[in-house]
């Protein structure tokens, strides 16, 4: 049974991995873990125990000389956040977290889907952090789906090796379909080959956060609710 906590821990190691991938880097501050992510001029907090301005004032001074202009904040949903509004920031989207039995979302057609290490229409942040697939390329995989008028949608798949706790988890991470494309079965087709290479790679279970718009499709090819979290939001 996928938990909460390895939820948790598979988004910090996601982070982790796109953070090395485009020139990045991870730190702490007292106790207070966090992933700076460049391509998208972000810097995030991962899940404290609890929310100390000790632990973020010297990380913003940080990001603010790095060069972020978003600072995020993930929670668990039993951490109070109070003190984070002090600190100017706002409530955002709550990720519910999901997670299955690899061998169900593989099972669908993968139709047209296909990994790939390159994509053509790519630029700035998602052409940067595509370079995960060749810094990672036994632990991280993107899929995409394609029509005759380019790109229309896609996935990364992700088990990290070596994080304890997370043995046999792998991840679904920045699904999307474009608006155009949707309902024509290029969700489930990502899905499955997504699935599918985490699946080769060793994984038994899959997690993701989905938004709640998300979570129709998700629990209709085998993901359960495993619990809501939160996150919070400041512009530098």
């Amino acid at each position: 049974m996928v938990t909460i906590a390895q939820c948790q821990r598979l988004q910090s190691a996601w982070f982790a991995a796109l953070a090395g991938a485009t020139g990045g880097k991870t730190f702490s501050t007292h106790g207070s873990t966090w992933a700076w992510l460049p391509a998208r001029r972000e810097l995030m907090l991962m899940f404290p125990e609890q929310i100390s301005a000790a632990g973020v004032r010297p990380a913003l001074a940080e990001g603010t000389r790095l060069g972020a202009t978003t600072v995020g904040v993930w929670l668990n949903g039993a951490v109070r956040s109070a003190g984070l509004a002090e600190l100017g920031f706002e409530p955002g989207w709550q990720p519910w977290w999901m997670a299955a039995p690899v061998t169900v979302p593989a099972s669908y057609d993968a139709g047209t889907a296909a990994l790939t290490t390159d994509v053509a229409e790519y630029r700035g942040p998602l052409s940067r952090e595509l370079r995960v697939v060749k810094t990672q390329p036994r632990q991280a995989w993107h899929a995409e789906v394609r029509t005759s008028e380019g790109i229309c949608g896609a996935a990364y798949a992700f088990h990290p090796s070596g994080v304890h706790g997370l043995e046999g988890l792998g991840g679904i991470f920045n699904m999307e379909v474009l608006p155009d494309y949707q309902r024509r079965g290029f969700g489930t087709a990502l899905l499955s080959r997504a699935a599918r290479a985490a699946a080769e790679a060793g994984a038994r279970h899959l997690a993701l956060n989905a938004t709640p718009e998300g979570y129709a499709f998700y629990s209709q090819r085998g993901f359960t609710l495993v619990g809501r979290g939160k996150t919070h939001w400041l512009t530098l």
